[in-house]
């Protein structure tokens, strides 16, 4: 293992490719008739090959981390995901279903000194639930400390009065929601050496970028305020599944508002187009794409931390 801990590397340029049944489902569709069993490992097995090259480092999940961790290149730190199957949650708390093939115990041997954990967490959520979520962040984090791994917490916020993330409603919510999530698990008693969270406004409503119900100071504002709530604990800005472009100017944003972020970890928003070339011409076509737009797409968002 690296003797650089993740969290004083910077900046950090990190790709993600620890989606699970959701990208099975989309590779399934675009391949159609030709849709083989090994496809989803074989479409990471490419991002990870051609995008370690670049990246600081590379996140893979649970069920085919192990496999997948040859792969990565000597110079890019292997992050490995301690989630079933991430974003699937099956009950109404929306706790995250740990792997029944992985221990925190295991990582040492494997090679790997960063555990990533994702959560969705509402602020107001009952506090009984938020009680239960607490305690199990907490045990992952004692468990990193006792096997000298890096905790890398990921929270994902929600409100349960806003069913509907993607409206205005819930864009007019979400930066005091991810301050506050922010600021509770950046408590020491976590053990997270870096939190990975989200970018606090929804660009689809911040001046200049989509509709101007927020303008680009309060933006910046929310920024500032969502970073603080941070205090020493290092942050990484996960894209979340937006475009390419509004990842790349949701970081210039950042820039611009004067937050101190470690760096970035970008999925979807780099390799998602590579699905349908996966899908029409093949996973050759694909790792081509990935060689060539991919890393294009990785260099740009490093360029937008300048």
């Amino acid at each position: 293992m690296t003797d650089i801990p993740l969290s004083k590397r910077r900046p950090i340029h990190g790709v993600a490719v620890d989606q699970g049944s959701g990208l099975a489902t989309a590779l399934r569709e675009a391949r159609g008739a030709a849709a083989r069993d090994d496809d989803l490992f074989r479409f990471k097995q490419l991002v990870a090959r051609t995008m370690s090259a670049e990246a600081t480092t590379l996140l893979v999940d649970a069920q085919y981390g192990r496999a997948l961790l040859p792969e990565i290149a000597a110079s890019c730190l292997p992050m490995l995901a301690f989630e079933a199957d991430v974003y699937k949650i099956v009950n109404d708390d929306r706790i995250t279903v740990l792997p029944d093939n992985l221990q925190v115990a295991d990582y040492p041997a494997l090679g790997v000194d960063v555990l990533k954990f994702f959560l969705y967490y509402g602020p107001n959520d009952d506090p009984r639930i938020n009680d239960r979520k607490h305690k199990l962040v907490q045990q992952i984090g004692e468990q990193c400390r006792e096997h000298g791994i890096s905790f890398l917490f990921e929270p994902i916020v929600y409100d349960r009065a806003i069913p509907d993330s993607a409206s205005a409603e819930f864009a007019d919510r979400k930066p005091d929601l991810v301050a506050r999530a922010t600021r509770i698990f950046a408590q020491p008693e976590f053990n997270i050496a870096i939190l990975k969270v989200e970018l606090p406004v929804n660009l689809n409503f911040v001046e200049g970028i989509g509709t101007a119900r927020m303008s680009r100071k309060d933006a910046e504002a929310a920024f500032r305020n969502a970073a603080e709530a941070a205090g020493n604990v290092p942050l990484l800005y996960l894209s979340a599944g937006v475009t390419f472009e509004q990842f790349e100017a949701g970081l210039k944003l950042a820039r611009a508002a004067g937050v101190d972020m470690a760096g970035f970890m970008c999925g979807r928003a780099i390799w998602s187009d590579a699905i349908a070339v996966f899908g029409a011409e093949g996973p050759e076509a694909a790792e081509r794409w990935m060689a060539d737009e991919g890393l294009r797409r990785l260099r740009l968002l490093g360029e937008a931390l300048a």
